[in-house]
């Protein structure tokens, strides 16, 4: 499981000028700094057109009616025929207003829906783009919470914002309609004006620092219940579960605090406005009734003077507005360091065809918060050779399987695929050119066919099937439901299991660099014989890169490179390795004779290297 940083910890993603530069010689552009996700979201303008005028028409249907309906209670009052058409004119009113308040919210919800999907597309498109490493900063739990419920409160601001047009013409409609009508009696609900605007603004920024305090929280909850799934196996092994149950639900006690301040502070306002808000309404009926008194108006207008001034003081629709663009903007400001992160940068050039896959690493150099995990690597793997990486926990041996494989690059040196900068290759050139299985493999795809199918290019099926008889997967496929087509979702499966599909997968877009990052490890030990000859059938068309904790993955490899402290200590064959006392108590069990190792077609030892899990934390 990856270090937890505190909650909330921002992303910001570290300059780097000789990136900077790549990307500058390519002729790119240099990345956004604090680009606006809602600047970045898709907009149809047609619907955020359409929900202008909806929002405008309703609230003017509603601003003409009172105007409408004391014109004819006046002439009600004076008797004579009915008035039909001012009867008309009022149902035609407030059929015209709800008509618009629904349309506002059909396409309100529509638009809502398609800006979410945009930006949670977008968010995840930079977050693939960019470098590993670069996202690491973020935990799975609190980025998983930001692109599904805060990308969706950040999308919803355009039509919130739309929207709201209505709640602030209302208001000021109403002020200027009172003005038309009687002066003095505007001039009693101008008494309060001062009070309103104080209440929105207090609420206002009250409401954005409780949703952007809540919303940490969540994340930070989303974060631990993530890494709890992903460790439930060696939870379950060290009998921690009431602890790590504690420990998960441990911020419940802030985000109910948070979230009472957000009911706090909406009661509070809904308080303050319960007593300001009759009270404005009784003076401007007691002014009127004086005016309707005096003769400076009529019963009609009186009428359409209580309407204006309970649509001027009605401030519920405009605080639910300004309460969603807080949540919105706090969202924003969550998303933001995903959608300036830079792409990977690239040139366009490519690995000569037919080239044997050399790989070769030149003085490189990866730190990370001020902490060196590799230093001045020099290393050169013939193309179409094996290599072992082998060190203890922390020494650095994912770190140098994903530069290998351009998973991240190096801050200082240069990685050459057959005397190619890996920097320069072209993505998609790039992706064809490498594969990598992981011991935790992610398995895309709806079937397992699918699964070993995805890839840079959709292998066959007889390519599908002939990698899962290499990856020794292709017994327990068919003793599936539906073998290949089985769904993912109805195929239990072990840690074993979901490796071999890895493995089948790698071996089912074969490219000219393999890089094999602990994925032997859960293998049995005959399995892992079956895989090793596989791995060896491949010698002198595909290089191999090999991160082994056994001993008989060490032993068949071609050369072994032994890390210590992000440094590569030594290399070589295994067998002259060995002769080093350091190197033999890299192992778990006491050393064997350099006789007895097991031969290239003899199964095995399943000795295993120790195994730390905190080891991809540390590297990666």
């Amino acid at each position: 499981m990856r270090p937890n940083p505190p909650a909330g910890a921002a992303l910001a993603p570290v300059p780097d000028r000789r990136r900077t530069a790549s990307r500058e010689r390519a002729g790119h552009p240099p990345p956004p700094s604090g680009a606006r996700p809602l600047e970045l979201a898709r907009l149809r303008p047609a619907a955020l057109v359409c929900l202008l005028l909806c929002s405008t028409g309703g609230a003017l249907a509603a601003l003409a009616l009172p105007a409408a309906l004391g014109h004819t209670v006046d002439r009600l009052i004076v008797g004579g025929p009915v008035p039909w058409s001012g009867l008309l004119l009022c149902a035609a009113l407030t059929l015209a207003e709800t008509a618009c308040d629904a349309g506002a919210a059909v396409v309100g919800t529509s638009t809502t829906a398609r800006l979410t999907a945009a930006l949670r597309t977008r968010t995840v498109a930079r977050v693939l783009a960019a470098e590993p490493r670069r996202t690491l900063d973020v935990p799975t739990g609190d980025l998983t919470a930001r692109i599904t419920t805060q990308a969706a409160d950040a999308a919803a601001a355009p039509t919130t914002a739309a929207g709201s047009v209505a709640g602030a013409l209302l208001p000021v409609g109403a002020v200027v309609g009172l003005l038309l009508i009687d002066p003095w009696t505007a001039a009693a609900l101008l008494l309060g004006a001062p009070l309103l605007i104080a209440l929105l603004r207090t609420f206002t920024r009250r409401t954005a620092d409780a949703n952007a305090d809540y919303q940490r929280a969540q994340a930070l909850i989303a974060d631990r219940l993530t890494e709890a799934l992903d460790g439930a196996e060696t939870i379950r092994a060290a009998r921690t579960g009431a602890r790590e149950y504690r420990r998960v639900l441990e911020p419940l006690g802030a985000l109910a605090d948070h979230g009472r301040r957000t009911w706090a502070v909406y009661g509070k306002a809904s308080g303050q406005s319960a007593l300001l808000l009759p009270l404005l309404m009784l003076l401007v009926l007691a002014v009127g009734g004086v005016r309707l008194d005096a003769g400076a108006i009529g019963v009609g207008d009186l009428v359409a003077a209580a309407r204006y001034a309970g649509l001027a003081v009605g401030i519920g629709s405009l605080t639910g507005a300004l309460s969603s663009l807080a949540r919105s903007r706090a969202a924003a400001d969550r998303l933001d360091p995903l959608l300036a992160l830079p792409p990977v940068p690239h040139r366009s050039l490519g690995p000569v065809d037919g080239a044997p896959g050399r790989l070769e690493l030149r003085d490189v150099g990866v730190g990370r918060e001020g902490r060196p995990l590799l230093s001045g690597v020099g290393l050169v793997v013939p193309g179409g050779s094996s290599l072992a990486v082998v060190g203890r926990s922390g020494s650095g041996k994912s770190v140098l399987a994903a530069v290998a494989g351009r998973l991240m690059d190096p801050d200082t040196g240069t990685v050459l695929l057959d005397g190619v900068p890996m920097d320069g290759m072209e993505p998609d050139r790039l992706r064809h050119e490498v594969t990598y299985a992981f011991a935790r493999p992610a398995l895309p795809g709806r079937t397992v066919g699918e699964t070993i199918a995805f890839g840079a290019r959709t292998a066959s099926h007889e390519e599908v099937r002939s990698a899962a008889r290499e990856a020794r997967a292709d017994n327990f496929v068919a003793l599936l439901p539906q073998g290949y087509a089985t769904p993912l979702t109805d195929a239990p499966l072990s840690g074993g299991e979901r490796q071999r599909l890895g493995l089948a997968r790698a071996f089912a877009h074969p490219g000219r660099l393999m890089i094999l990052d602990d994925a032997l490890s859960s293998l049995d030990t005959v399995t892992e014989h079956h895989v090793q000859r596989a791995l060896a059938g491949r010698a002198g068309s595909s290089t191999r890169v090999i991160v082994a904790h056994r001993l008989s993955s060490a032993a068949r490899a071609d050369r072994v490179a032994w890390l210590e402290d992000g440094r590569v200590r030594a290399t070589g064959p295994h067998h002259v390795l060995w002769a080093d006392p350091d190197y033999r108590a890299l192992f778990r069990t006491d050393p064997p004779d350099a006789s007895a190792l097991p031969g290239p077609d003899e199964p095995p030892s399943s000795t295993t290297a120790r195994p730390d899990p905190a080891d991809k934390a540390a590297n990666r």
